[in-house]
């Protein structure tokens, strides 16, 4: 194969004057699911420092505010970042869309939240409701997207719309890949049901961020001046190049183990996983770092 070009950068800050906002994966870049990384935190502590606005964009199934009492325990400073949007803040606007409606949810009972407030009455059997929204597995430790198949078979039958809170397929867990959301909204979909998926990489969720970031800086922000920075292909660098951002792809995430290593990249392999995507990152890197 021949490896196209690829830029590989060891410091972010060569990168960092050519933008205004970051726009940062927070699972698989900043931390990962048992703690965060501190070159990570710093290289957006210092973007900040200089004038540069940081949005933490992730595909938590939970509001952006609700997220910041799960960043702090994992020592994510408060200064890397200057607000969090998520997959779930779609979700409860889509929530409240549905005033009345009667709705079952998937997932566990942590992210019961995502209701909190809403005139969405929660049903026990799937039967007494009109749409799902899924949120993860009840048991990720456990299960598989299969476990859920005669779920979603049931729901195929009443044309159920789904609303997923998470598209990830799969995400870190301290040295564990576990499934989410979106693993079993992808089945659906597969089936033939209808789903609207809240976050990464589909449009809505960057189109708030972008709102957000413009509130920050108190200024209309030019996409060009907007970086993504992300692990995953299917979720960060797809939904940057689709939103017209450009994004900075690191290896030691979710596909670390089909590169070859987490420390050191093959590039072949990169380059191959660019090629099917057909997308490529503005420049690559290990993992954030200032």
């Amino acid at each position: 194969m021949t490896i196209p070009r690829l830029s590989l950068t060891d410091h972010f800050a060569t990168l960092a004057p050519a933008y205004d906002v970051v726009f940062s994966d927070v699972w698989g870049v900043v931390h990962n699911g048992s703690a965060a990384w501190p070159d990570a935190c710093d290289a957006l502590t210092r973007f900040r420092a200089a004038g540069g606005t940081v949005i933490l964009l992730s595909n938590a199934p939970r509001p952006g505010d609700r997220l910041v009492a799960q960043l702090d325990a994992l020592n994510v400073p408060r200064e890397a970042y200057d607000r969090v949007v998520t997959s779930g803040d779609i979700t409860v606007a889509e929530i409240g869309k549905r005033a009345g409606v009667p709705v079952f949810h998937i997932g566990p009972e942590r992210d019961h939240g995502l209701f909190g407030g809403l005139d969405a009455p929660r049903m026990e059997l799937i039967d007494e409701a009109d749409y799902v929204v899924i949120s993860g597995l009840f048991d990720d430790e456990t299960e598989t997207p299969d476990d859920y198949r005669p779920t979603l078979e049931k729901m195929l039958r009443r044309h159920m719309p789904m609303i997923c809170a998470n598209p990830d397929l799969v995400v870190e867990r301290g040295d564990k890949l576990v499934y989410c959301a979106g693993a079993i909204a992808d089945l659906y979909e597969k089936l033939g049901g209808p789903v609207m998926y809240a976050g990464k990489p589909h449009a809505p969720v960057y189109d708030l961020a972008h709102a957000v970031a413009e509130e920050m800086r108190h200024a209309k922000v030019d996409r060009k001046r907007i970086v993504a920075v992300g692990d995953s292909v299917r979720t960060d660098l797809t939904g940057a190049a689709d939103a017209g951002i450009d994004c900075v792809f690191v290896t030691s995430g979710i596909h670390a183990e089909e590169l070859g290593h987490r420390d050191s990249p093959e590039l072949e392999k990169l380059a191959s996983l660019f090629a099917v995507s057909g997308v490529h990152p503005r420049a690559v890197m290990q993992a954030l770092k200032w």
